[in-house]
């Protein structure tokens, strides 16, 4: 018997650009875009056979066979999975959008928020209903982040200059990310930590000894992640300006040093100025009011927060200090630099984007 002729897949403008969508999906809907891929194959290649195809794709010749022919037939709705057999619907449209309007525009008397269990009640729903609808429109009403923008009337100008500095530092110069993280306490647990076990976590108790606070002054290196600190009692504008000296001292003379820190009052005293006017390389970039994200060295004290200090005990200041110096040191031994990726524009666009949004909120 004569080998059949695979049927010919002649695509519409529309349906290229429908298939070609599917066929970019990068996690979902998986057997969708492979199917989008047999037919974009079979229409770009008319002269290879089902086998060929096969063969291009890693499939079978068999697959390639029905989702050409199905394709035919039915064109873009012959590629999506038909209805399965089984239990039907138990919650109508009507209640899914009962279900989100309450969560979004209303709240209970006895409460700021909705729970699943009481929202339930309110509409005489099952708690499972309220949570799968919760669930497919990603709402989470316990949840609440916080969000401050920036008032300040340099804020485009500022942001501009600091990005600027990490996306293209100046040649024959350092760039250090400076901040202070005061009133570091050294706290010590009024029982022993137990460790950790098989099927329990290490615990602590609740209750802790205060022995007194440290401020850490640290200046992180843009291009290497090294950083440079220092730790001292207090956290005033002369401590700020002995930091400065210890920067002097390490970055070498021949280099100009920028240095991103804060709108602080310590840092703009005259005794800092007159500091400043004797050591010329030193140019400080002041970041907006309201928005230490756009420092780096942040992030490094979230990372010494986390991983040091949060689940700490000292018994003392000078113990506590001789962590930080210690976990500083190992740092160092094994820097890694943030890098910095979104221009200025894009962190604009951004923020623009979002104060549309909240104003179009009507909260």
């Amino acid at each position: 018997m004569p080998n059949p002729v695979a049927v010919t897949i002649a695509l519409s403008d529309d349906e290229r650009e429908q298939l070609q969508a599917w066929s970019r999906r990068p996690s979902s809907a998986q057997a969708l875009a492979l199917r989008s891929r047999v037919v974009l194959a079979c229409a770009d290649s008319p002269g290879e056979s089902n086998g060929q195809i096969a063969h291009g794709l890693g499939i079978s010749r068999n697959m390639v066979t029905k989702w050409r022919n199905r394709f035919a037939v039915d064109r873009l709705d012959g590629l999506l999975d038909e209805p399965r057999p089984g239990r039907p619907r138990t919650i109508a449209d009507a209640d899914v959008e009962r279900v989100i309007t309450t969560t979004l525009e209303s709240t209970p008397k006895d409460a700021t928020h909705w729970s699943t269990r009481s929202l339930a009640a309110e509409l005489g729903l099952s708690q499972t209903a309220v949570s799968r609808i919760w669930r497919a429109f990603a709402l989470q009403p316990h949840r609440q982040d916080s969000w401050k923008l920036s008032r300040d009337p340099q804020f485009i100008d500022k942001v501009r200059d600091v990005v600027g500095l990490y996306l293209d530092p100046p040649e024959r110069a350092v760039v250090l990310c400076v901040d202070e993280k005061s009133q570091i306490q050294a706290l010590d647990r009024t029982a022993p930590v137990l460790p950790m076990l098989p099927g329990t976590p290490a615990r602590a108790s609740h209750d802790y000894i205060r022995a007194g606070t440290s401020s850490l002054f640290a200046a992180l290196n843009l291009a290497t992640g090294t950083v440079i600190g220092s730790l001292h009692a207090r956290h005033r504008a002369i401590e700020f300006k002995k930091f400065l000296a210890t920067l002097d001292r390490e970055v070498p003379a021949d280099l100009d040093v920028h240095v991103i820190l804060d709108n602080a009052s310590t840092h703009k005293t005259p005794t800092v100025r007159r500091w400043l006017l004797a050591h010329p390389r030193f140019v400080l970039h002041f970041t907006p009011t309201s928005s230490s994200w756009l420092n780096l060295v942040e992030r490094w004290f979230g990372e010494l927060t986390t991983k040091k200090l949060q689940r700490g005990t000292h018994r003392s200041v000078r113990a506590l200090n001789a962590d930080i110096r210690e976990w500083i040191r190992t740092w160092n031994d094994n820097p890694r630099p943030y890098i910095w990726t979104k221009t200025a524009d894009q962190i604009l666009e951004s923020i623009a984007r979002y104060c549309i949004r909240i104003n179009d909120s009507r909260h």
